[in-house]
């Protein structure tokens, strides 16, 4: 699985990246053109780690899973393709907020960011967690 490691790095730097502009917005309190820029950095690491997660998957190359490793890897994907299209509004919404340079929206941004930020993590650890238990 010679592309376990890079997949593994770059949802790792979505993390990064995406925990990173979120967090950074709601300190600031107001939503800043960095911030759209970073909640798109983790968007693509995020969709290019999971292109590769996905030629793993289709080579065959994974561990068989049973049980709750089964499970995990299910909720994983179904929620790791919500949380992908989740993080496009997310970031289609921050610019379009900021091309509108609407204060209101600006300074209430951070409260749909926490929340796709929220969604976000579940595939991250559910994905963990099945990877730990295959055999």
């Amino acid at each position: 699985m010679p592309l376990l490691v890079p997949a593994i790095v770059l949802i790792t730097g979505a993390l990064i990246a995406y925990t990173i502009g979120v967090w950074a917005e709601r300190r600031a309190g107001v939503l800043r053109p960095w911030h759209a820029a970073m909640f798109a950095l983790g968007l693509t690491f995020d969709a290019s780690g999971t292109f590769l997660m996905g030629r793993i998957a289709a080579s065959g190359a994974t561990l068989a899973t049973t049980g709750a490793a089964s499970v995990l890897t299910q909720l994983m994907q179904v929620t790791g393709a919500a949380a992908l299209v989740l993080m496009a509004i997310h970031l289609l919404w921050a610019v379009v907020v900021l091309i509108r340079r609407d204060h209101r929206a600006q300074v209430t941004f951070h409260r749909f960011s926490v929340g796709v930020w929220a969604v976000w993590l579940v595939p991250y650890f559910t994905g963990m967690a099945a990877a730990m238990m295959k055999n």
